[in-house]
């Protein structure tokens, strides 16, 4: 028996790759819609062999589908998100909107999976990409020695900011070898060539909205308890969030053990050679969906710390294919309701 799905947000990166993950794990579809804003209406888009027409957001009858997958944006969730999961189905929704919600559960899937056994409004968030590669990484070494303090820093790339990010980029980059960069738009200075120290919004305390969301949902996803520190940089790279990460622990972890911890652990694969090459860029996570973590090594400056490398797919494993993995576990767990005649 299959679900009856909707992707809202279809004609974006991100709802492009759902529909992408949906068919490439198999997930039991009985019948797909994508749904996007009028102005995309019969947009066509596919999912495996089936070609759909994009249907109108504020015209669709969201009842007769069991679970949505929502990535159009918070300003889209705002308006929407409670309307549809009032309506009936799931809702997993990719924007910051309904984040940090008491009642709405937060959930990697590898890191807090019991979290979708309440799901008060019919809603459960997506973390933010950057996020969502760091609680895979950390959830195992937590488990072993119990982490005090994390200081992060990222290095995400520019899918991260949407289609228009992607083209600044480009666009920026061809432009430098002939006529010069065009100016940024996107971006507050030019990306190509260049690094940006300020992802999303300045907030009173001098950090970015993006570095308070690290803190705030790595809080609610693995442990309140945790100090996190965060600096967000954009940097000239297509797809793939890097992260150097530094972790202290309250109790030993040496890196032997840590790196066999990670080994083991549920979505992440171990690329450390102490040698040219013997670590994971973004290039080599792009279309590939674990969390890749590399030089593993101790951190000198405290008792218990550890340093260490991550890199993801940011539009595979940081949004579409979380958002995926959680209506598999809603699956697993028999928590959605099929409107499909068995």
């Amino acid at each position: 028996m299959g679900y009856r799905v909707a992707v809202v947000g279809a004609t974006g990166n991100v709802g492009r790759e759902m529909f992408n993950i949906l068919e490439e794990v198999k997930f039991p579809v009985d019948k797909m819609h994508a749904i996007a804003s009028r102005k995309s209406i019969g947009v066509e888009v596919s999912f495996g062999n089936e070609i759909l027409r994009c249907e109108d957001l504020e015209q669709f009858d969201f009842s007769k589908v069991d679970i949505v997958l929502m990535s159009a944006g918070g300003s889209i969730s705002k308006a929407w998100g409670e309307k549809i999961g009032a309506a009936g189905p799931i809702v997993i929704d990719n924007s910051s909107h309904f984040r940090m919600d008491p009642d709405v559960p937060l959930v990697v899937p590898e890191v807090n999976p019991d979290a979708v056994n309440s799901i008060p409004k019919n809603i459960i968030a997506n973390p933010n990409c950057s996020t969502a590669q760091l609680v895979v990484a950390l959830k195992p070494l937590h488990d072993e020695a119990k982490i005090k303090r994390v200081v992060v820093s990222t290095y995400q790339s520019v899918s991260g900011a949407g289609k228009e990010g992607m083209d600044e980029l480009w666009d920026q980059t061809k432009g430098i070898y002939v006529l010069g960069a065009p100016p940024p738009k996107k971006f507050t200075k030019q990306i190509a060539f260049n690094v940006i120290p300020h992802i999303d919004v300045f907030m009173d305390d001098g950090f970015t909205k993006e570095e308070w969301k690290m803190t705030a949902e790595t809080q609610k996803i693995l442990d309140p308890n945790i100090q996190l520190v965060a600096t967000c940089v954009r940097v000239p790279v297509m797809v793939g969030h890097s992260e150097a990460v530094n972790v202290e622990f309250e109790s030993p972890l040496d890196e032997d053990e840590a790196r066999e911890i990670l080994r083991d652990a549920e979505g992440i694969v171990v690329v450390d050679k102490r040698e040219d090459g013997g670590y994971i860029t973004p290039k080599e996570a792009q279309g590939e969906f674990p969390v890749y973590v590399s030089r593993i090594r101790k951190d000198p400056t405290v008792e218990n710390g550890l340093a260490f490398w991550c890199v993801a797919d940011n539009l595979r494993k940081g949004a579409a294919l979380n958002a995926v993995q959680i209506a598999q576990l809603l699956h697993d767990k028999g928590l959605i309701k099929s409107k499909t005649p068995a």
